[in-house]
């Protein structure tokens, strides 16, 4: 029999074993994920600001799997394509016919210096816990330690999750201050960005407004600012100093290391696919989502790695994996974007939908949109009632 095998359970890995399934292939399908529950990576800022909780964000992919699909919790350390086999930590090699790669991303800190060591990424569940755990600690540590240092927080970067983190901690501040003990009149946030831009996958006025928002409510933006070294206790950039004892970092994200350990062309973990999501030289393997490089036909930039973006391509995997199987031509890749939704805490944020022309929202609407957003991806991904359970 067929053997499919899908590596990590994302979005878009999830969605590929689901669009499969679906199909009632005569395959043995066969989805190997690190953790026997799909976490919504969307949402992790709100796990590390602590507006919501780890059980808020995650459900069980046994529950939620096809009977037919085979889950194998174990961590991918290697892919061999010549062979075509998967290498795991605790199982023995595993073979395929056909493999959707949709290992994820992980914490980018460009070689920056200290960044491991002192920065405090948000890329899954057990690293948003600890970030927020770090928040906690240093501010309750006030009450003792007297030191400004506790009460300063530095946030690395000024792109889409470094600004729904921000507009979550912002919301959040009043309340820790209450519980904790801290005077919220000496809190200091800063964020500190290379480019001269925040959020540039927005119009400016919805930008202007972002920014206006979080000002008002304490954050400092520091833009064209590069950050050149992480201390235990400061963010330097050139000869200036952000001091603080919680530094969270949110510059960007690279794909799986496992895509460079296992010797394929890439930068930054991520592989240039050929218009219809396939490996060169290996048409039976498709990278889709962080590990997965898809130039945009029309301007020749790479597409930039969205949820949005990783579901389309899964579709395109999935139905490209049963062509090869029926000996039809693949298709190609199209991706057109429903609009982007940049939440600023659990009650505002800013929006543009592309429907019929630009509609730009911005302000308390945008929290319903950002609802039906997080929820039709559990509905899709799962079912009713795992959505149910989530709120």
């Amino acid at each position: 029999m067929t053997t499919i095998m899908v590596l990590g359970a994302g979005y878009a890995g999830l969605r590929v074993v689901k669009k499969l399934d679906h199909a009632k292939t005569d395959a043995h399908i066969v989805l190997v994920n690190q953790n026997e529950y799909h976490y919504e990576s969307t949402q992790l800022h709100q796990v590390a600001a602590g507006t919501k909780e780890p059980a808020d964000v995650v459900f069980d992919l046994r529950k939620s799997l096809p009977d037919s699909v085979e889950l194998i919790v174990d961590k991918v350390v290697g892919i061999d394509q010549d062979n075509r086999r998967v290498s795991l930590e605790h199982h023995d090699p595993l073979s395929y016919d056909y493999l959707v790669n949709a290992l994820g991303f992980e914490s980018e800190t460009f070689g920056i210096k200290g960044a491991d060591e002192y920065g405090w990424p948000l890329v899954d569940v057990d690293t948003a816990l600890a970030a927020r755990k770090k928040l906690e600690q240093t501010l309750a540590r006030y009450q003792t330690s007297h030191d400004p240092l506790d009460l300063s927080i530095v946030v690395c970067g000024a792109g889409f999750t470094s600004i729904e983190y921000l507009g979550e901690l912002v919301y959040r501040l009043p309340q820790l201050s209450k519980r904790l003990g801290f005077p919220m009149d000496q809190v200091k946030v800063d964020c500190i960005e290379a480019s001269p831009k925040i959020l540039p996958m927005f119009s400016q006025d919805l930008v202007d407004w972002a920014v206006d928002f979080l000002r008002k409510r304490g954050v400092n933006f520091h833009t064209s600012t590069p950050i050149t070294e992480v201390r235990q206790d400061a963010v330097v950039s050139n000869d200036q100093e952000f001091k603080a004892h919680t530094i969270i970092w949110t510059t960007g994200v690279r794909g799986s290391h496992v895509i460079a350990d296992s010797g394929y062309n890439q930068k930054r973990n991520r592989v240039v696919v050929r218009d219809d999501l396939s490996v060169e030289q290996h048409p039976e393997e498709f990278l889709v989502g962080d590990v997965s490089a898809v130039p945009d036909p029309q301007s020749g930039r790479l597409y930039p790695t969205t949820a949005q973006i990783s579901m389309a391509q899964a579709d395109t995997a999935a139905a490209n994996v049963l062509a090869r199987m029926r000996g039809q031509e693949p298709q190609r890749f199209t991706f057109r974007s429903l609009g982007t939704v940049c939440s600023l805490g659990p009650h505002d944020g800013v929006a543009e939908i592309d429907r019929m022309g630009t509609l730009k929202l911005k302000g308390k609407v945008v929290s319903v949109l950002k609802w039906i957003v997080n929820e039709r991806s559990v509905l899709e991904l799962a079912d009713v009632r795992t959505m149910l359970e989530s709120n």
